[in-house]
């Protein structure tokens, strides 16, 4: 672990390679599970406003679940999440014709519907930051589902912190990122 800004960086997210295989997990990060994807307050108001523009791309259950549980539920242990559909798919999950599990917000956004992408905590995966009072922890969730991802990563040589610049720059900016390489280049 190091320090990084307000951050608490577990070095996994430095030497560990990942680079999704979704041909070989399907998605199954989205459907597998007993909790929908963390959510924060300001994203919880963005899902209720894309909702409209995203319910055409979702599959009938997903709009039966958010429907029925809202575009975002609050936990018994009062966190924020996105709902699920019989505790299992997230509500937003759709799939492509070789049964692979897909975002429906991150479809709505592709295709120019919304300017949102998705929650960053699923652009973020493998990475989960909890957010402390003092400190955010940033974090590697190691889960056995992306062995594929790991193997792949590894062949590829692209440790995880560059598999999600994109969403490491959403979350903590581009001097954070920046900041981040200088320690990964140190730590050589």
């Amino acid at each position: 672990m190091f320090q990084l800004g307000n951050t608490i960086v577990s070095e996994d997210i430095i030497k560990k390679d990942f680079v999704c295989n979704l041909s070989a997990c399907k998605g199954q990060c989205c459907i597998d599970g007993d909790a929908g994807a963390p959510l924060n307050a300001e994203e919880v108001e963005i899902m209720k406003r894309i909702y409209p523009k995203v319910k055409p791309f979702l599959r009938k259950e997903g709009i039966e679940a958010i429907e029925a549980q809202g575009t975002s539920i609050v936990t018994e242990f009062g966190e924020l999440e996105t709902p699920l559909i019989g505790g299992a798919d997230c509500a937003y999950v759709i799939f492509d014709e070789k049964k692979t599990a897909l975002c429906g917000i991150e479809k709505a956004y592709n295709q120019g519907e919304i300017d949102w992408k998705k929650p960053v905590s699923c652009h973020l995966y493998p990475v989960r930051v909890k957010e402390y009072s003092e400190f955010s922890a940033v974090n590697y969730d190691r889960w056995e589902i992306c062995d594929d991802a790991c193997s792949l990563g590894a062949e590829l040589q692209v440790p995880i912190y560059k598999f999600v610049k994109e969403a490491l720059i959403r979350k903590f900016g581009e001097d954070w990122y920046a900041e981040l390489e200088k320690v990964t280049e140190s730590m050589k």
